[in-house]
């Protein structure tokens, strides 16, 4: 049985699709008071697992993911596994001052406590999975969007927003099956200025695939899609596995000049062109 959460509605239909399993009948009410209750009502009887698939993009979906948890093991369900397309609070994997929480763990011992396993699709940082009182499985979802990039892409390079991110980029491109893989450097003139260009690799001409695993504000990733454009590049799309796409961050890659832009289902946006749910039935 596949639990849908409210913001994965569309993923969780297609790893039914993917798997064979069904689709549960999920309820979502919120009371008067901003309580909120999710429920999986009309279980019959009792299932040997149950796949709760949440994306924690808001406070409320982290408590609607807790409460799908306890309402399949009411349901009777055996096993729960929880799948975590994009898991909130996971940015916040250190305190960075005394004092401050390491907020990716606190909601990672919260989630282990109705799961008997877990599965993270691309976290911002594989250190995470250490936070789960669960067995806590990665799956990397960053091949995936190599599938609708145009197949007629000019002498395509693909780049990562830093070198530490270079894999990402490689992925795709190996997906892709042709093109170059460069970096973007950051170079600090002043206290407020700071330069973004490509390592190494030319752009004039070529279309440029800029790969990264979140777009939140979209502040820096509309500064490299200015740039890229300023040196000539014949086009530049956006890959991104999240697109959290926080405020008037879309606005900025317009604005910016971008190509087009491509996601994955991890956050349902108008953006997303392609599903993880291959990856993630795979794992199960």
């Amino acid at each position: 049985m596949i639990v849908p959460g409210s913001n994965s509605q569309a993923l969780a239909a297609a790893l039914a699709a993917e798997t064979g399993e069904s689709l549960a009948a999920v309820s979502y009410e919120q009371f008067p008071d901003g309580e909120r209750m999710a429920s999986v009502p009309g279980v019959d009887e009792r299932v040997d697992r149950a796949v709760v698939v949440a994306s924690t993009t808001t406070d409320g979906a982290h408590v609607e993911l807790l409460q799908l948890q306890d309402a399949a093991r009411e349901a009777g369900a055996n096993e729960v596994v929880t799948v975590l397309p994009y898991m909130g609070y996971g940015r916040q994997e250190r305190a960075f001052e005394a004092g401050q929480p390491v907020s990716a763990r606190a909601v990672a011992r919260a989630i282990s406590t109705g799961t008997d396993r877990v599965i993270l699709v691309t976290p911002h940082e594989a250190s995470v999975t250490d936070f789960f009182d669960v067995p806590c499985a990665i799956v990397e979802a960053a091949p995936r969007l190599a599938r609708p990039l145009p197949a007629d892409l000019t002498d395509p390079l693909f780049l990562s927003p830093d070198e530490g991110a270079i894999d990402l980029a490689e992925s795709v491109r190996d997906t892709y099956g042709r093109g170059d893989v460069d970096y973007f450097e950051k170079v600090r003139h002043s206290g407020t200025e700071v330069e973004i260009m490509p390592s190494d690799a030319a752009v004039d001409g070529r279309d440029v695939v800029v790969a990264d695993d979140i777009v939140a504000t979209g502040s820096t990733m509309s500064e490299s899609i200015g740039v890229l454009n300023d040196r000539d590049a014949a086009g530049v799309y956006v890959t991104c596995v999240h697109p959290l796409f926080a405020r008037n961050a879309r606005t900025k890659l317009e604005r910016a000049g971008v190509t087009d832009i491509y996601a994955t289902d991890t956050i349902e946006r108008d953006v997303t062109a392609v599903s993880v749910a291959p990856v993630i039935a795979d794992a199960l």
